[in-house]
C-alpha cells in the first residue's frame, strides 16, 4: 500500500530514497491513505493503514540495524500515535450466513459462498481462505480425511479432521463443495479463485479489495444488515457460534489457532443465547445442590 502510493509527480513512493522520507511526510501519507473511495463514498480503513504503518516501521528498523548508515537514524514511522478502530467487527448469525451464501450463488459468486462457509466452520481469516489455501491442503493422498488450516499470521497450521471416528462427515456441505472445487483444479494451485475468470481474488500487495467490495454488494442484495462484511461470516461469526455451542476455551483456542485468550477474545462477541445458557447452568446447579442438601 505504501510503496504503490502515487506521488504528485506521478512516481511511486517506493521509488524514493528513504532519506527523503521524514515524519511530516509520513503523517501526511497516513491521512491520505486513511480513507478510500468506494462507489463514490469515502470509507475509513484505519485497521489496514495502521497495519501498513507498523509494517513499514518494522522494515525500517530491520534494515537500519542490518546496514548502519544506510538509513537516517530516526525512523519516521516511530511514535505515530496510531489509534485503533474502536468499532467492534459485527458478527453474523447462522441464518445470515445461509442467506448470504444463497444470494452469492444466485449472483454467480459461488466461490465467495464457499469461502464464507470455510471461514465459519474452520474459523479462518480472509487471507487464509483466498491467499494461502491450496489444493494440496485439502484431502491430499497422505491425509485423505483432513484439511490443513493455515495460520496466516504465523505461517504455521494444523490438520483438521473432516470425519469422526465412525467415518461420519463433520462438515458434509463444506466437503461436498470443496470436493467439487478440487476436481476443477487438476494442476493444483489456489482452491478459491474468482468466478468466471479463475484469477486470484487478491490483487497487488495481496489486498482482498474485490472480496470486500463484492461481498458488500451481496449483503445489500440479500437484504442483510449493511454493517456486515465478509469477515462477519467467517472467523467472527463462527467463533461466536462455537462459543455459544459450548466449546471449552481450550477447544476454541486449538480450533482457531490462537496463542492466548486475549487474542481470542477479539472474536468472541456479545451473545444473548450464550449468556442465558450460562445462567441457566448456574440455576440448575443450585437446584441440584439444594436437592442433595435435602437428601442428607
Amino acid at each position: 500500500m505504501i510503496c504503490e502510493y502515487i506521488l504528485r509527480d506521478g512516481r511511486r513512493l517506493g521509488t524514493r530514497r528513504a532519506s527523503s522520507i521524514d515524519t511530516a511526510f509520513v503523517d501526511q501519507l497516513f491521512e491520505k491513505l486513511l480513507f478510500k473511495e468506494v462507489d463514490g463514498k469515502k470509507i475509513e480503513r484505519r485497521t489496514t493503514v495502521n497495519h501498513a504503518m507498523k509494517t513499514a516501521r518494522t522494515a525500517w528498523n530491520t534494515i537500519s540495524r542490518a546496514h548502519p548508515g544506510l538509513f537516517p537514524p530516526r525512523n519516521p514511522f516511530e511514535r505515530m500515535g496510531l489509534q485503533s478502530n474502536s468499532r467492534e467487527t459485527p458478527h453474523a448469525t447462522f441464518p445470515e450466513l445461509v442467506a448470504f451464501r444463497a444470494k452469492a450463488i444466485e449472483m454467480g459468486y459461488s466461490s465467495l459462498a464457499s469461502g464464507a462457509l470455510i471461514g465459519w466452520e474452520l474459523l479462518q481469516r480472509e487471507a487464509h481462505i483466498f491467499i494461502r489455501f491450496t489444493t494440496e491442503h485439502y484431502r491430499p493422498p497422505s491425509r485423505p480425511d483432513h484439511v490443513y488450516v493455515i495460520n496466516y499470521k504465523t505461517s504455521t497450521g494444523s490438520w483438521e479432521p473432516l470425519f469422526n471416528a465412525k467415518g461420519k462427515a463433520l462438515y458434509p456441505l463444506l466437503i461436498a463443495e470443496l470436493d467439487a472445487m478440487k476436481e476443477l483444479r487438476p494442476t493444483g494451485g489456489l482452491m478459491l479463485r474468482r468466478d468466471g475468470s479463475s484469477l486470484p481474488w487478491f490483487g497487488k500487495g495481496e489486498m482482498l479489495t474485490q472480496v470486500q467490495r463484492i461481498s458488500k454488494k451481496i449483503i445489500l442484495a440479500a437484504g442483510l444488515r449493511p454493517e456486515l462484511t465478509f469477515t462477519s461470516f467467517g472467523r467472527h461469526g463462527g467463533t461466536t457460534e462455537a462459543s455459544a455451542s459450548g466449546l471449552t476455551e481450550t477447544q476454541l483456542m486449538k480450533k482457531g489457532q490462537w496463542s492466548s485468550t486475549k487474542a481470542m477474545a477479539n472474536y468472541l462477541h456479545d451473545d444473548e443465547e450464550a449468556k442465558q445458557d450460562a445462567q441457566m447452568k448456574r440455576i440448575k446447579r443450585r437446584a441440584r445442590q439444594a436437592r442433595q442438601a435435602k437428601g442428607k
